[in-house]
């Protein structure tokens, strides 16, 4: 049944943090990390689906990912795909599935959303984007979903709310980026702060409007393609125009900078499974707290580690706690759980000696 929910699903990371697996030419959102048989991206839209109708669901990605996704997601049609031509962050995709959006219903509400998170409640995550969708008909108002933190995390982004406020849906006071550890756990005693879990909704007036207000010359820029979004000349259009826009966040570019954002706290478990830490953390834990993944493990004096390795491949560990061990293709990673966080640096080492 069509209504005026459209979303807009986020799939052009690379997820260099679950190296060697995720990679440039088959990122983490195309993978099945949780053996649920679905890809994150699969499983993200089918999740999406059930509130918003399937071809007003919107998939933004480089283009070097079309094939990749057409594969995946064999029930869309080319018209639900936005292509990026380059890497320019969430802000300049965003503003053009807003515009293109419009021009299919300038009444549209949106739901933005990350292609590669992990919901387990389901149901809640509808009940609350319905929430969202309904204040953001009656009210200018960006929203995001907010997280309750359980643990003083250093990897997410905090949104910090008016906590004088007794509506269920609270004004945003600031965004903090990844904090400290010390900070973080400030935040945790404050008890008005939220992750920020990546997850936006509002009327696609709102939107425009708050990038014409912060984003003049992005807006600008984009708002020229109008006469050529939903048809055949788009990609000429983009491929032409695109490498003009400013490489900025959709949360540094507007979020930050409007006066009428607000926060619903989300009451679903939540990971961003941005590394393999949280993989671990939300995968069946056996055999003196170990997780293995496709592989066949004999253990001894081994506990807290996750073991990564092709099917059916024999690893053998002893004597090793809370390491991450993946086997992929030619790469072997070892590394101390506590460093996942500098995976990322240590992909790009790798690549600058070895290709």
């Amino acid at each position: 049944m069509k209504n005026d929910y459209y979303a807009v699903l986020m799939a052009g990371g690379i997820g260099s943090r679950f190296w060697p697996v995720s990679t440039e030419r088959f990122p983490k959102q195309f993978h099945d990390l949780l053996g649920t048989g679905e890809s994150l991206l699969q499983n993200t839209f089918n999740r999406l689906n059930k509130i918003i109708p399937q071809d007003q669901i919107l998939i933004l990605t480089n283009a070097a990912y079309k094939e990749l996704v057409l594969e995946q997601l064999p029930q869309i049609s080319n018209a639900q795909l936005v292509l990026e031509p380059a890497m320019r962050n969430t802000a300049p995709c965003i503003l053009m599935a807003a515009l293109k959006i419009k021009k299919r219903n300038p009444n549209a509400l949106m739901l933005v959303a990350p292609s590669d998170h992990w919901i387990e409640d389901e149901a809640e995550f509808v009940n609350q984007i319905k929430t969202s969708f309904d204040a953001c008909k009656t009210e200018e108002v960006l929203m995001t979903l907010g997280i309750k933190p359980t643990f003083p995390n250093t990897g997410y982004g905090y949104i910090k709310f008016d906590k004088e406020s007794d509506h269920t849906i609270k004004p945003v006071i600031k965004f903090t980026e990844k904090p400290d550890l010390k900070t973080a756990k400030q935040f945790l005693l404050e008890g008005n702060y939220l992750w920020n879990a990546g997850i936006f909704i509002w009327s696609v007036a709102s939107i425009l409007k708050a990038f014409q207000e912060n984003l003049n010359t992005m807006y600008t820029l984009f708002e020229k393609g109008m006469p050529h979004y939903n048809t055949s000349n788009e990609t000429a259009f983009i491929d032409k125009e695109y490498h003009d826009a400013e490489n900025i966040s959709i949360d540094y570019g507007i979020l930050e900078k409007a006066k009428n954002v607000s926060v619903l706290s989300a009451n679903f478990d939540w990971s961003d499974l941005g590394t393999w830490g949280a993989l671990y953390s939300k995968l069946k834990q056996e055999n003196s707290s170990n997780v293995v993944i496709n592989a066949k493990a004999i253990l001894e004096n081994a506990s807290g580690n996750l073991i990564y390795a092709a099917a059916n491949k024999k690893v053998v560990v002893e004597g090793l706690e809370d390491y991450i061990i993946v086997d992929k293709d030619d790469v072997l990673l070892i590394v101390p759980k506590h460093k996942e966080q500098e995976i990322k640096e240590i992909s790009k080492a790798v690549k600058q000696k070895f290709e």
